[in-house]
């Protein structure tokens, strides 16, 4: 998951907050992984102010009390990068959710897909990657054996509230 809108300025770019826009529209995307009964098990949530908001927003449409890791290395982490840290996840982990940043999370999505996605599933999500957008993977390994092309896209959602 993309981030919420967040203000433009701050005393750094670490600590840019959700706006009103950006509390509502990730709201909304945890109602909409409620509603398609997607709830995660485990969070992975980078550092900055923005995701963290984002996190909060989104745990509380989605009814959901877990403890998020806070992963620090996920507010700069290329795709690369970003896949090492979800080979980290345990491997009890059924549904788990990464908090991040563009263009990092729709590079993911992209590199992570087996290219076996609903066509028009694939569209949306090549059309754009907003904040709030979320994309649902499903993945068949362990996590520490996760891989490029190792998941297929089932859904896509831009969280608007």
């Amino acid at each position: 998951m993309r981030h919420g809108k967040a203000e433009q300025f701050a005393a750094s770019d670490h600590e840019r907050r959700l706006t009103e826009r950006g509390v509502a529209d990730a709201t909304e995307a945890g109602r909409w992984v409620r509603a398609h009964d997607k709830l995660p098990d485990h969070a992975l949530v980078s550092s900055a102010q923005r995701t963290l908001g984002t996190w909060a927003a989104f745990a509380d449409g989605a009814g959901c009390d877990l403890e998020p890791v806070v992963d620090r290395a996920l507010y700069s982490a290329g795709t690369d990068a970003a896949l090492e840290i979800l080979r980290t996840v345990p491997a009890d982990a059924a549904r788990v959710i990464v908090i991040g940043h563009n263009p990092t999370m729709a590079y993911l999505v992209h590199l992570l897909d087996d290219g076996g996605a609903d066509p028009e599933v694939f569209a949306e999500v090549s059309a754009g990657y907003p904040t709030s957008a979320l994309a649902v993977l499903e993945v068949e390994s362990p996590w520490d054996q996760l891989d490029v092309a190792g998941a297929r896209i089932a859904a896509f959602h831009v969280g608007r509230g």
